[in-house]
């Protein structure tokens, strides 16, 4: 597996924060068969930010920009963490003692075989470094098309 293959596409939507837009998303990304994998949402007063994965992200996009929606694409990490106290801290400690920040993290709503996997967004510069210095780690890094078809 190359490294691009461990590379996941995370879709990003920019919302008002109104009512009913976060329901509109899913609605139109359901009409088009795309499954939601994993999400999160950060917000302001005005606006918040959707991150998700799907199981098509090209179709994604596409959708929600016919659609208007503003959408913009990102590139994570998939890591299958240890599902115990500290299981994180392990994978995270070895990040912070090689000088790789984590812009932001969230988790899928699955696990497997007991550990649960979680989305890593790196600094776009670091992402060859990281993805090394993690396997290297003995730490699973799931491949784009193994996350599409969690």
């Amino acid at each position: 597996m190359t490294s691009a293959d461990k590379i996941t596409k995370q879709v990003s939507v920019f919302l008002e924060n109104k009512s009913g837009r976060l329901a509109e998303v899913c609605q139109v990304l359901g009409e088009a068969d795309v499954n939601i994998r994993a999400m999160c949402i950060a917000d302001t007063s005005d606006f918040g930010i959707l991150r998700l994965i799907v199981n098509d992200p090209d179709g994604a996009t596409e959708v929600l920009q016919e659609r208007g929606f503003g959408v913009g694409e990102a590139d994570v990490l998939a890591l299958i963490v240890p599902d115990r106290p500290g299981g994180l801290a392990e994978v995270l400690a070895l990040m912070r003692d090689s000088g790789i920040n984590v812009e932001y993290m969230y988790a899928f709503f699955i696990t497997i075989d007991g550990d649960a996997v979680v989305l890593f967004r790196i600094d776009d510069r670091h992402i060859e470094s990281t993805l090394e210095l993690l396997e290297n780690s003995g730490v699973r890094i799931l491949s784009a098309s193994e996350v599409y078809a969690l």
